[in-house]
């Protein structure tokens, strides 16, 4: 089977049967009921209640459903989202050791702009909230998750062969800075008297910069996530943390999600107090899943220079979602704005671009890193 729905009304007991099937389950599905969750900005959420007329003793009795959302040219749009998002589960997730839920069925169409996943629901668990912030014992969870995701194929040329992964070309670094650079504007108009002046002034530069950022600093790469924040983590009551939305998984420097974590999910002050050894936390569940030649200082630096997927992903997140704006999402995005700002400026991350080398800061620096 390799049937791709457009909508939930099709997700109906005979075609979940047959998806089922597909996953190796001898089972029949006599009823299925749909509720919408979370809030995607590119996708559809939806849960699950299945019942059975056989075959229930191995088959979940919840599932969470993925699909495409808005109209086509918004679906037309993120496409290449929906791509990665489906190859990630085919192909990466089982060759990564990062907790993220089973995927029991997945399709895209032709085009991409058409895509259906049913995922493990992790009922029990609770969603991060970006706007709320982060623990640092949720954070140094997410950070080991995230080791786990990099560690098993850092600098793995396998991966430059994917053809819905791909990495930083100059050519693709011009575009990017190109769209960036008039999605910033328009961000910073949408909220102009929530952001400080100076704030305005760092996703500018920033935008600005991407360009050189993006094709800088090739090695090391591995599978990343893109956007490995808050809002795409489920923690347990332990803090234990499953990984979701995968639509801007890439091959690309690891110190990105490292920092885009830190950078956006915690408070300044949390942040500057605990950066370093979140850091070395990190580094060191990377070490002891088999990275080599990459020490801790390499690690602290790549830190520092990957703070700019902070404003990258935060504003063209933004500017791009097929969803209508709420007030939830203006928090979410003024949050990871302001927190990423922050950081780029307490690291002098724009700085670091155009050094002829990334050294770490240091101890004289007020946020040193060192």
């Amino acid at each position: 089977m390799d049937e791709v729905i457009e909508t939930i009304d099709e997700l109906t007991p005979e075609w979940l049967t047959a998806a089922l099937h597909a996953a190796g389950l001898d089972c029949a599905v006599d009823a299925v009921a749909s509720t919408a969750i979370g809030t995607g900005q590119i996708g559809s959420t939806y849960r699950l209640d299945i019942e059975y007329s056989s075959g229930a003793d191995d088959a979940p009795r919840t599932l969470v459903a993925k699909m495409a959302a808005g109209d086509a040219a918004a679906r037309q749009r993120v496409a290449g989202g929906y791509q990665k998002e489906v190859g990630f589960y085919a192909t990466i997730a089982p060759t990564v050791d990062v907790r993220t839920p089973r995927c029991w069925y997945g399709a895209i169409s032709d085009d991409n702009t058409n895509f259906v996943l049913l995922l493990d629901d992790l009922a029990g668990a609770t969603p991060g909230v970006q706007a709320d912030g982060c623990t640092l014992a949720r954070a140094q969870s997410s950070l080991a998750n995230l080791a786990a995701l990099h560690a098993p194929r850092w600098n793995d040329p396998a991966l430059l062969t994917i053809d819905y992964l791909s990495r930083g070309m100059a050519e693709m670094g011009e575009l990017l800075q190109s769209v960036l650079v008039g999605a910033t504007e328009e961000f910073c108009a949408r909220y102009e008297q929530q952001l400080g002046a100076e704030d305005i002034e760092t996703l500018r530069q920033s935008a600005s910069a991407i360009g050189a950022w993006y094709t800088a600093r090739p090695t090391p790469f591995t599978i990343c996530h893109g956007d490995y924040r808050l809002d795409n983590l489920m923690f347990d009551a332990d803090d234990g943390v499953t990984a979701l939305d995968w639509q801007t998984a890439d091959v690309g420097p690891p110190g990105r999600d490292l920092a885009y974590f830190i950078g956006t999910c915690l408070e300044p002050e949390l942040r500057r107090e605990h950066q370093h050894d979140l850091v070395a936390g990190y580094h060191a569940e990377l070490v002891g899943r088999g990275v080599r030649d990459h020490d801790l200082a390499d690690c602290l630096a790549d830190y520092r220079f990957g703070q700019l997927q902070g404003p990258f992903i935060t504003v063209l997140g933004c500017m791009y979602a097929t969803s209508t704006p709420t007030e939830r999402s203006d928090q979410m995005f003024l949050a990871m704005a302001r927190r990423s700002c922050a950081a780029i400026r307490d690291l002098d991350s724009l700085g670091s671009i155009w050094a002829a080398a990334w050294p770490v800061m240091g101890d004289s620096e007020p946020h040193s890193v060192a």
